[in-house]
């Protein structure tokens, strides 16, 4: 059985000339490894054609790749400009052979990362998308790609306890829980839980079609206000005019936001085009005031309360576009 380590190899060697998107490589994949793929690919949770070439693009796009590099110098990626090409770069040859007993250390174990849409795994930036359009998609992602479990925070149902303007950059479009002890042993969680470490990550987001002149500056600070409770904080956009880039690093080298490039067309295709900076405390004062104001967010430190005391995470609670 080849895996999908060893299928990146050999097809990105066998066309040395050409570079390849995600998607391109997945029907790459199907041509060349019909037996291979053959089971994988009649789980009826595949409907169409496109919706097993989406899986296998979402596979290539995470930790296969860098599994590759690294048994094989002559994987290489291109992150700039999008979408990321992958292709077979000219060094002298001193990768594993894939014919000999090496191969068994290309590990692939065959995960299940879910499509960005049930029909088609590329959904295309259309010019009546919506910020709205863009919250399923940006969950999609980061709970795949990300291994975050994320909510939607509607600012409608909010309170507005203190009047007319008074929730204004409240609230932010996304937040998310990372968990930290996934895969522990049940004796390391009971005695972690038991100090005063903490199991989680609080993540946000503020969601912005463009960002261009006219509004980066005006989009960053609402980042910065909604998002100032949180670990992690991310202004999300699905483009960046090149000439306020200079802007963003260096607003978000002052306040710590940072950056996510959303990619519609290949959803797993997106990239943090700049790291946010940690913040080790939560700013538990603004969680309360964003709680005491909303329904959505009030329902969401519930959750990540629930998880932090017990250790139980209700998965249908978590990633609803």
């Amino acid at each position: 059985m080849t895996t999908r380590v060893q299928m990146i190899i050999e097809t990105l060697k066998d066309a040395p000339e050409r570079k390849f998107t995600a998607r391109e490589l997945a029907k790459a994949f199907i041509e060349r490894y019909p037996e291979d793929l053959a089971e994988k690919q009649s789980n009826p949770r595949y409907k169409t054609v496109e919706d097993f070439i989406s899986q296998l693009a979402a596979e290539i796009g995470g930790d296969r790749t860098e599994t590759a590099k690294r048994f094989c110098p002559n994987v290489a990626t291109q992150d700039k400009p999008r979408p990321r090409l992958y292709y077979w770069q000219a060094i002298p040859e001193n990768t594993l052979p894939l014919d000999n007993d090496d191969d068994n250390d290309i590990e692939d174990n065959d995960i299940e990362v879910a499509s960005p849409t049930s029909n088609d795994a590329s959904p295309v930036t259309k010019p009546s998308l919506t910020e709205h359009d863009l919250y399923p998609l940006l969950i999609t992602y980061l709970s795949e790609d990300l291994g975050l479990f994320c909510r939607r925070i509607d600012e409608r149902k909010s309170r507005n306890t203190h009047g007319s303007g008074g929730n204004h950059w409240l609230h932010p479009d996304i937040v998310a829980l990372e968990t930290l002890d996934q895969g522990w042993n049940d004796v390391v969680r009971t005695c972690v839980r038991s100090g005063n470490d903490t199991f989680v990550r609080l993540w946000s987001f503020e969601v912005k079609k463009q960002l261009n002149k006219g509004n980066v500056r005006k989009s960053f600070f609402q980042a910065v206000s909604n998002s100032s409770w949180a670990n992690f904080a991310y202004l999300v956009t699905t483009g960046v005019d090149p000439a306020v880039e200079s802007e963003l690093q260096m607003l978000c080298g002052l306040h710590g936001v940072g950056v996510l490039l959303l990619d519609t067309q290949s959803l797993f295709d997106s990239q943090i085009l700049i790291p946010a900076r940690e913040r080790s405390n939560i700013d538990w004062l603004s969680v309360n005031r964003i709680t005491e104001e909303n329904r959505d967010f009030e329902a969401y430190i519930d959750q990540v309360g629930i998880y932090n005391q017990t250790g139980r995470l209700t998965k249908s609670l978590w990633n609803k576009g």
